[in-house]
């Protein structure tokens, strides 16, 4: 079974972020009936459910409804959000998915003004969601490049958490189900940039994730935001079919031989600053 499915509901987003490599694709707003087409094809193969490749969830008028479906058809659904949208969507209350991502390091990484708002309308969203059970990881993924605001945003959520922080390997438990992650910044793959001075490369992607695009496409994973690596289209064949493709087949054995066989692959900056991908 793969383990993680991120599938795309929409690719237009409401910010302009630098680190962000944006998508040349058509937009589009997934449907109620593409979902539930999409999600029945995954039934089976896939547990957990990521309502983001590139855009921004929260926009989705229906995300409510998504995460209910995908409840019911027995995946687990995780949300990324930027957190500008959170204040607007209190709808969300009573549909909480099992995980929330909000990617804080997105306000420097954008240039807006008024942080103290933003973790205001932030930590009001997140410790309610804690409470009602939904685990929330607050992102500050940015070390080595847009972090200055980062003692800013630490001392903003430290006067809205009152408890102890405890600290962790990659952060701090702030309180029951909330959490601080940091991580290093990383440079998307993009097939205008050079190929990585990697010899030796390991990847999970079609071991235990894969990505769909808001217009059906199956890729190797989230971070293919062009879906440069498409294998087969979900609305027009099975999951099965779409991962025995020779394309899938190739990029599989290339990473069981520690080799990245497709171009953009070998320009993964996640796998060059991480070292996450290798094995």
């Amino acid at each position: 079974m793969i383990t993680r499915c991120y599938l795309e509901i929409t690719n237009v987003c409401n910010l302009n972020c630098v680190f962000c490599p944006k998508t040349t694709r058509a937009k589009h707003t997934m449907t109620m009936n593409e979902f539930d087409t999409l999600t029945s094809r995954l039934v089976g193969g896939v547990k957990f459910l990521y309502f983001h490749l590139m855009g921004e969830p929260f926009l989705h008028p229906l995300l409510p409804q998504f995460i209910l479906m995908a409840r019911q058809k027995g995946f687990v659904p995780v949300l990324t959000t930027n957190g500008t949208l959170l204040a607007q969507r209190y709808d969300l209350m009573d549909a909480l998915p099992h995980k929330l991502q909000i990617s804080l390091h997105s306000h420097e990484g954008n240039g807006k003004e008024n942080i103290e708002m933003y973790i205001d309308e932030v930590m009001t969203f997140a410790k309610e969601a804690a409470r009602r059970g939904c685990i929330v990881v607050l992102r500050l993924w940015n070390e080595g490049g847009y972090n200055r605001m980062n003692e800013s945003i630490l001392r903003l959520i430290e006067s809205r958490v009152a408890s102890d922080w405890v600290e962790r390997h990659d952060g701090w438990k702030l309180d029951e189900n909330l959490y601080i992650e940091n991580d290093n910044m990383f440079e998307w793959p993009d097939l205008q940039h050079d190929a990585n001075d990697v010899e030796e490369v390991f990847c999970y992607a079609l071991r235990n994730q894969i990505g769909v695009t808001v217009d059906g496409t199956v890729v190797p994973c989230c971070l293919d935001h062009n879906g440069d690596m498409g294998l087969g289209n979900l609305f027009e064949q099975s999951l099965e079919e779409i991962l025995e493709s020779p394309r899938a087949k190739a990029i599989y054995r290339g990473f069981t031989s520690h080799k990245a066989v497709e171009p953009l692959c070998q320009r993964c900056g996640y796998s060059a600053v991480s070292k996450r991908f290798r094995k």
